[in-house]
Order: C-alpha cells, then structure tokens, then sequence
C-alpha cells in the first residue's frame, strides 16, 4: 500500500505538487545568495582585524622607527628651507642679521636630532623572540607600542620644525627692518621649539611599554 503522505488525490494534485516544487526550487538559489552575502560580511568584517594581528610586530617596530626619523628630518628639512630662504634674501639689503638669524635653523636643525635620538631609543628596544611567541599579545603589544611611539615622535617633530621655520622666516625680515624686534620673536620661537619636546617626552613615556617576552 502507498503511505498517505505519498497519495495524491484530487484533480489538481500534480499540478499543485509541481507548483511546490518549482517553488522550492526557484528559492534555493535566493537562499544561497542571502548566505553568502551574509558570510562574505562577516569575513569582510573581520578581515582588517585579522590582517593586522598576522602583521610581524617587527614590522610595526621597523615602521616606528623609520617614521621616527624619516618625518622628522622632513620637518627639519622644511623648516630649515623656509629659513633660510628668507634669510639669505634678507641679507642682500641688512647683512648684519646673518650671524644673528642663524639660531633660528639650530633651532630646526635640533628637530632632526630629536629624531634621531628617539629612533635609537627605540632600535634598543628591539629583542629576539622566539618564533613560537611571535604573535603572544605581549610581542604584539611591543610591536604596536614602538609603533605608536615613532609616529608621535615624528609628526611632533614635523609640526615643530614647520612652526620654527616660519617663526624664523619672520624673524629674519622683522630684524632686518627693527633690530629691537629679534629678542621678542625669538621667545615665540623658543616656545614653538618645545613642542618637539612634548612629543619626544611621550613617545620615550610609550616606548617603555614595549617589553617582549621571555624565552
């Protein structure tokens, strides 16, 4: 005997089965599409998290350290070029401000060696990790920590050596016109020279946070 479940009865029997059928079979492919996107979010959503946890943390020390010095010569660089720009077309027609002005590219010269003096802090913070606790969270929070630290360092740094170099632009044509005016200017460009400070004090602050695991 047939079971009930399998008897079809009625005149429209077939016709209505076949309508389920088509139904069911024209909705599998929606389904799929709905679960796929749904997966390829929850991938997309994780995939920056998990890229940057693979990253090596001596990558992000490297990184630190290059920006540590790289844009901090940058500034220096830049302020410097402003400086003495302005100087040196300043001297044509005052030459006495020559000797004078010059404190203004120690000033940007001295955002270089801040640079300098913290990428080899940092380079002192590197250790040899075994390649088991590479990625322990306490590697990568070394990693990340020099990371940080570089980066504070370096547009700390930038920001400073723009602000002494235009101070010092000024500086030079304002003494060529008043001489009495050099004192005053140079106070303001002693306090946007501290900002350099600010930042190496809080990237030395952060780089003590970088401490690798034990063998």
């Amino acid at each position: 005997s047939i079971p009930q479940y399998l008897q079809i009865t009625g005149p429209d029997s077939f016709s209505s089965v076949r309508e389920r059928e088509k139904q069911i079979v024209s909705s599998r492919p929606l389904q799929r599409e709905r679960e796929r996107e749904r997966m390829s979010g929850i991938a997309y959503a994780s995939s920056w998290g998990a890229a940057l946890v693979r990253i090596s943390p001596y990558t992000f020390s490297a990184i630190g350290i290059a920006i540590s010095i790289g844009v901090s010569v940058l500034g220096a660089a830049w302020g410097i070029y402003i400086t003495g720009s302005s100087l040196i077309g300043a001297a044509i027609e005052a030459p006495r401000i020559t000797s004078k002005n010059l404190i203004s590219v120690i000033f940007c010269e001295a955002v270089a060696i801040y640079g300098v003096i913290v990428a080899i802090i940092l380079q002192t913070k590197l250790e040899s990790v075994p390649s088991s606790k590479m990625y322990d969270p306490e590697s990568l929070r070394a990693g990340y920590a020099i990371f940080a630290s570089g980066i504070i360092v370096g547009f700390a740094n930038l920001v400073c050596g723009l602000c002494v170099g235009i101070i010092g632009s000024s500086c030079a044509l304002s003494d060529a016109q008043n001489s009495t005016l050099f004192v005053k200017i140079l106070v303001i460009e002693i306090f946007g020279s501290a900002l350099g400070l600010f930042g190496v004090i809080v990237g030395i602050i952060m780089s003590a946070q970088a401490t690798w695991p034990t063998k």
